[in-house]
Parts: C-alpha cells; structure tokens; sequence
C-alpha cells in the first residue's frame, strides 16, 4: 500500500519507518527542507536505539522517501497519516493548529477518495473537527480515522514492531478494512486490533498516558513515605509489582516523569475536563506532586552542604529525560539545574547522547564534560538525574580518587544499597535509607 505521513518528528519518523518495513512504500513529508534533504542523505534526526538501520535499510530497498511537497505524497497515496506536534498552548490545552492547517491542506489537494489518519495525541473531538475542516474544502470522500500511538521512547522500534494491541477508532467500513489490511502483518502473529468509535479511541490515549503517570507519581509518593518511617521502596515495589493486578511496570520511583508525552497529557485531559465542567482531581493531584518530586533532592543537597550550595561544583550524570533517548522535553535534569544554578552552584554535566539538545536549550551556563568520569574532577557531589546504562557499575574507586567529596544523590536508584556503603560513599537515593560515610 501507498502511505504518507505528514510530520517527520519522532512518532512520524518511527511510524513511517514501521509501515515501510511491513512493506508498504511511504512518503515522509515535512516542511523542514534542510531536515528532509539529510534524511534523503540517510541521516537519521533522532536518537533512538535501532532506528538508523531500519531506517537506512528501507531507505535502499526503495520503500521509504521523503519530500517536502505534499501534493507529490498525496498523489501516490491512499492512506495519510497526521503525525504533527500538539504542544500545550499557555492554558494547558493541545494546541491544534499544526494538525487543523495540514487537514485543510488535504483538502484542497486531494482529488481521490482518501483515509486520513491521525496519529497525534489529539482531544476527543478532533476527528470531527479534522472531518468538518477537509469536508469545507472538498466534495471528494474521504474517512478520518484516530489511531493513536503507543510508543516508549528508547523502546520505540520494540513497540512499532511487536505492538500490545492496535486501536482504530472508525465509524467507517471503508475505512476499518483499510486500515486492517495496514496491520495484517500484526494481527497475523495474533496482535489484536481493536476498532471502536473515534471519541473512545482518542480518549483512549490520554487515559493510558494518564493513568501511567499516576502510577509513577502513587509510587513516589510511597517511596517517599518509606523515608518517613524506614521502610525500603525497593522491597515494597517488588511486592506490590508480584500482584499480576498491578505488575512491574512504571512502579520504579525517582525524580519525576518528563518527556513529550505524560506531563503534555496531563495536562491536555485536566484541561479537556474542565471545558467539561469536569475535574480531573486524581490528575491534579499528579501534577503537582510531579512537580515537587523532580526537584526534590535540591533540599536534601542543601542539607548535606550545611543549608547552602553556594560556591560548590555538582557533577551531573545524564540530562535526558530517560534512558535512550535525546529528547530533553521536561526533563528533571534541567529544573535541577535551574535550582542549582540560582543558589549558587556551578554544575559540570555529562550525557552524551542529549548533551547537544541542552546546549541549544542553556548554551553555556553549565559545563560539558567529555566524559563520565572527566565530569567528576574536583566536585563536591555527584547527582544522577538520568539511568543510562553506562552509570549503571561505574568504577568506584576511580571515583572516589576524582571527587572532592565521596557524595552521590541519586534521582533513579541505581545502586542496591551496599554497593556505595562498601565502597564510603555518602548515598543519598529514593525511598530509601541514607547510607552515611
């Protein structure tokens, strides 16, 4: 089949890929032609693990080609995927311009029956507001169908290739059978696809984006709870994730969720509600509590330090906001940062993977280091604000040897325990107990 996608951002880059590879020919568009012409060139724009050889491979073989003309892509395409950016707008709410502008772009140059497919995380509603834009600029038929994506960051080629499930949200037969035959690769190895109508199907993406995120933020909160009365999160998390009712996954606390997805979400459905008269309390509730816990080891930093880190160099090991990925958006990193740098401390900071993403964000204000350790040369603490598996068994002794003091705060529990006291260092983690030197 012939698809085009409209965005070449990362769910439209990973998107577009996957669907080549199930092999079908599909035809990026963006409006970024020095963008465009590096991915012509074999350039991939994002970090994230696995994509570049997918990417390159269908690349050669013919079936992934990128453009800046729309019309070229719509032409040789029965399928148009939207995958554009909705940024929250200054009250929270997605801001639909980017999509709303393409649908009636769409409907202006189509000249053949079409099914638009958005892939953006968009408000309920919005299949209707994309149908009633291309319906005022064309009598041609068409079907507009929500199909949200369910991608990790870090995991994204993992999850387009072995989805848990598939979600269209359709009211068209039409439509529905195309897209069953996009997705008979994955429910030919038993991937169901559910169908159901277009309001469901995109409340369906913020109610699990949502209820991820308060999942971590209730793990939080028991972990900082275990503080208070000397419990270890870690043995709790391993007894609630044995109960097959609540599982493993997302119970794992910290500094705070980030990225493009749950704090945008968030957001979106809290806002989305109220234009409802209809309050999101659960998520309020998440937001703020996410708020406090990205920085939440500021105090403890302080306290270490006599109240004031004024004057004092902090090493600072990743600035994405996960593991395996470049991507930087809300990021616990940079309010850690900012806090930091405000009262007086100077931080030297190591990621080298997101590293050019702060630059272009901060530029100087902090500095870069080369590497892991060369990060740790003469300071005061370390503070981990990002579990790259490169952090993960670092060289002890060598680190003790660099730092000025042997003092590590660590926004993602990296280390059992043990591992620090063993080696004399002051380890301050989360929901758990202190180890002192």
């Amino acid at each position: 089949m012939n698809i085009t996608i409209v965005g070449t951002g990362y769910v439209g880059l990973v998107t577009g890929t996957t669907l080549a590879e199930l092999g079908n020919s599909v035809y990026c568009v963006d409006i970024d032609e020095k963008k465009v012409e590096g991915m012509k060139n074999g350039v991939v724009p994002i970090y994230e693990p696995n994509l570049e050889e997918m990417f390159l491979r269908n690349i050669q073989s013919e079936r992934l080609f990128f453009t800046t003309n729309l019309k070229e892509a719509l032409d040789k395409s029965e399928v148009v995927y939207l995958a554009l950016p909705t940024p929250p707008g200054e009250d929270g709410s997605a801001d639909l311009s980017y999509v709303l502008k393409v649908a009636n772009d769409i409907g202006e140059l189509m000249t053949e029956y079409k099914v638009v497919v958005n892939k953006s995380t968009v408000p309920v509603g919005t299949a209707d507001k994309v149908s009633e834009v291309i319906a005022s600029k064309t009598s041609i038929p068409f079907d507009v169908v929500s199909n949200p994506e369910f991608l990790r960051e870090g995991f994204a080629v993992e999850d387009s290739m072995n989805p848990a499930r598939v979600v269209v949200g359709s009211s068209s037969e039409r439509a529905k059978d195309v897209m069953s035959k996009i997705y008979q690769p994955f429910t030919n190895t038993g991937i169901p696809i559910i169908f159901m109508d277009e309001k469901s199907s995109e409340l369906t993406k913020y109610a699990s984006n949502s209820f991820l995120a308060v999942k971590i933020t209730f793990m939080n909160e028991i972990a900082n709870y275990c503080e208070k009365v000397g419990a270890d999160v870690d043995k709790v998390r391993l007894g609630m994730g044995s109960d097959d009712r609540i599982g493993h996954r997302f119970l794992f606390p910290g500094i705070g969720y980030g990225g493009s997805c749950f704090p945008k979400d968030v957001k979106a459905l809290i806002k989305s509600g109220k234009k409802e008269d209809f309050n999101f309390q659960i998520l309020e509730a998440t937001e703020n509590v996410n708020i406090a816990q990205k920085v939440i080891l500021v105090s403890e930093i302080e306290k270490y330090f006599g109240g004031s880190v004024e004057g004092k160099t902090i090493a600072m090991w990743g600035l994405a906001f996960k593991a395996n990925t470049d991507d930087i958006r809300e990021a616990s990193s940079l309010d850690n940062i900012d806090i930091l740098l405000k009262k007086g401390a100077k931080i030297i900071a190591y990621d080298a993977v997101a590293e050019n993403n702060v630059k272009k964000l901060i530029g100087d204000k902090i500095q870069y280091a080369k590497g892991m350790y060369d990060a740790l040369e003469d300071v005061d603490a370390l503070f981990i604000a990002t579990e790259w598996p490169e952090f993960k068994n670092p060289n002890f002794e060598l680190m003790a040897k660099k730092m000025k003091n042997k003092v590590i705060f660590d926004g993602r529990n990296m280390y059992p325990l043990e591992v620090p006291e063993q080696n004399g260092f002051y380890y301050k983690s989360i929901g758990r107990k202190t180890i002192s030197k």
